[in-house]
């Protein structure tokens, strides 16, 4: 068995307050975790308007299989979301 996590930051320019992160944020959670039915969640960055670190996890026989799925959760984020900018990506099979 093994679980996959990544991290995920995003910058999103032009938001000027938290109340429009939230609003920005909450669609994109709840379609990455409908489309790749994994786990999401805004993990760090909280308090700040134009950043965010999204969480994800998923869980598996195969580790290759977990990397290149969420390898894709990543590239969807880049294709699919445009108003945001994936600055970094970690992933760590657990």
């Amino acid at each position: 068995m093994a679980v996959g996590i990544i991290k995920i930051e995003l910058h999103l320019p032009g938001c000027s307050s938290l109340k429009e992160k939230r609003r920005r944020l909450k669609p994109l959670l709840s379609r990455i975790q409908r489309e790749f039915n994994i786990s999401a969640s805004e993990l760090d960055h909280q308090d700040v308007w134009q950043s965010a670190l999204l969480g994800c996890a998923m869980i598996g026989n195969d580790a290759r299989r977990i990397q290149s799925r969420m390898a894709v959760v990543v590239r969807w984020v880049e294709t699919h979301w445009p108003d945001v900018t994936v600055v970094a990506e970690t992933f760590e099979i657990v």
